[in-house]
C-alpha cells in the first residue's frame, strides 16, 4: 500500500513514490527514492512540496494529518506513472508551454544519455526514462498542443536524439487523442522514446554517412530494429508492450515493411502508431540525403500512403487531428495577401489557427509581428488562410518567430 502524507510526516527510512510537484522543481533526479537524511526532507520543504506518497508504515510518533489516505500500491514491475485527475481540464497553451519546453529538453538529454550508456555497454537508466516520460505524458494530458508544437525542433547534428523525443511526444499526443489509459500511455511513451536504441549497435561510419546508403549498407542499417529489441528485452522491467515500437516501427500493415514483413493482423497498436509518427518526423527533418518536407506535405504523404494500404488509415486520420490541418510552424498566405506563421491550432476550428503575421501584403517584413486568432472575428475584414507556402521561397524561418512567443 502507498500512503499519502504531509511533508511534516516525512522521516529518514521512508521511501517516496510520488511528489505533488514536478521533479524539475526539486534538486533530485527522480522522485521514487529512499529518504536517508533530514537534509533531504528540508530540501523538499524548501521546494514547496506539501504532500507526497510513500510506501511502508508511518512511525507511531509521526504527526497525524487528515491528508494521510490509503491508495492501491504502485509498486511492482510496471513503471511509475504520474496520475493526473481525470476531472482536470486542459490548461491554456501559453501556460503549459514553459513546462513543455523544460520536459522536451530533459527528454533529449535522457535519450542521449541512454544511447551513450548502451554504446558503452552500460544499462539504461530506466528511472530517468520513466520519470521523463511521466512528465511528458502529464504535459500532454494537461494540454495536448504545447508539447506537440515543439516537435518542429530539429538539430541536424543530433537528429537521432531529437527524432526519438519527437516520436515519443507525437505518439503520446496520438495516444491521448485515442483515449488510451494513463498506464498504457506511459508504456507507449517509453517504447517510442527508445524505439531507435538499436542504432547504438550500428557502426558509426554507416550511421553518420552523409548521403544515401548503398544496398549492403542499408541492410546493415535495418539491423537496428532487431538490435534495439534485443537491448530492450534485456532491460529489467520492460515487458513485450515496451518493445513493440522498436520492433514494429518499420513494419507496414500491407506486409511490405521489415524486419518480418508482418501484416496488420500481426501488428500491435503501439507498433502501428510508432510507424505513423516515425515517418512524419523523419520526413519533416532535414537530412544529408533529403530536404525536409513542410508539415502539410508530410501529412498529405501520410494520408496518401495510408490510402494505398501501407499505414493504418484510421490512425493517420487521427494523427492529422492531433497535429492540425495547418501544423505549428506552417507558413501560410492569408486572404489579405499577408504571410503568417501558424503558432497554435484551434481544436474546435482546425481551419482557423492562431498565426503570427510576419509579412505585409506588400511582402515587407513586419518589425512588430502581429498575433492573430483567425477564429476570432475582426469586424468586416476577417482574415483566413488561402494557401500554404514554402518557408524557403518566402525567406521565413518559422522557428525564429515561434521562439519569440511569450513563455
Amino acid at each position: 500500500m502507498t500512503t499519502r502524507i504531509h511533508i511534516t510526516q516525512l522521516r529518514p527510512g521512508m521511501r517516496i513514490e510520488k511528489l505533488d510537484c514536478s521533479w524539475f522543481a526539486t534538486p533530485f533526479f527522480r522522485h521514487r527514492m529512499a529518504v536517508t537524511s533530514m537534509e533531504q526532507v528540508e530540501q523538499l520543504k524548501a521546494c514547496g512540496v506539501q504532500t507526497l506518497h510513500i510506501t511502508g508504515e508511518l512511525e507511531q510518533d509521526s504527526p497525524a494529518t487528515e491528508a494521510a489516505i490509503q491508495e492501491p500500491s504502485e509498486i511492482g514491475d510496471s513503471p511509475a506513472v504520474a496520475t493526473v485527475p481525470q476531472e482536470k481540464s486542459d490548461i491554456p497553451f501559453e501556460e503549459e508551454l514553459p513546462a513543455a519546453k523544460l520536459v522536451y529538453t530533459a527528454a533529449k538529454n535522457v535519450i542521449e544519455e541512454a544511447m551513450l550508456d548502451v554504446r558503452m555497454g552500460r544499462d539504461i537508466n530506466m528511472d530517468a526514462v520513466n520519470q521523463v516520460v511521466s512528465e511528458m505524458a502529464d504535459s500532454v494530458i494537461r494540454n495536448p498542443d504545447a508539447l506537440t508544437s515543439l516537435s518542429r525542433l530539429k538539430h541536424f547534428d543530433e537528429y537521432t536524439f531529437f527524432h526519438s523525443v519527437n516520436t515519443s511526444l507525437l505518439a503520446l499526443s496520438l495516444g491521448r487523442n485515442l483515449g488510451i489509459d494513463e498506464t498504457s500511455l506511459h508504456q507507449l511513451g517509453v517504447g517510442t522514446l527508445l524505439h531507435d536504441i538499436g542504432k547504438t549497435k550500428i557502426p558509426l561510419e554507416i550511421l553518420n554517412k552523409p548521403g544515401k546508403y548503398e544496398a549492403h549498407e542499408f541492410e546493415i542499417m535495418k539491423q537496428h530494429v532487431m538490435r534495439g529489441a534485443e537491448v530492450l528485452s534485456q532491460t529489467t522491467g520492460l515487458t513485450d508492450c515496451y518493445l513493440r515500437p522498436a520492433l514494429e516501427h518499420h513494419e507496414r500493415v500491407d506486409g511490405t515493411g521489415y524486419p518480418y514483413r508482418r501484416q496488420k493482423c500481426d501488428l500491435s497498436q503501439f507498433g502501428m502508431m510508432a510507424a505513423v509518427v516515425d515517418i512524419y518526423d523523419a520526413i519533416t527533418s532535414e537530412r544529408c540525403y533529403h530536404k525536409a518536407k513542410p508539415a502539410h506535405e508530410a501529412l498529405q504523404f501520410l494520408y496518401l500512403i495510408s490510402q494505398k494500404g501501407h499505414l493504418e488509415h484510421t490512425l493517420v486520420q487521427r494523427f492529422i487531428q492531433v497535429v492540425g490541418v495547418y501544423p505549428v510552424g506552417s507558413v501560410v498566405r492569408l486572404n489579405t495577401g499577408e504571410i503568417a506563421v501558424v503558432s497554435r491550432i484551434n481544436r474546435s476550428t482546425p481551419l482557423e489557427p492562431v498565426v503570427i503575421v510576419v509579412k505585409s501584403d506588400g511582402n515587407a517584413t513586419m518589425s512588430n509581428p502581429e498575433i492573430v486568432d483567425l477564429a476570432q472575428p475582426e469586424g468586416s475584414a476577417r482574415r483566413s488562410i488561402v494557401a500554404v507556402t514554402d518557408p524557403v521561397s518566402t525567406g521565413i524561418d518559422p522557428t525564429v518567430y515561434l521562439d519569440q512567443r511569450p513563455s
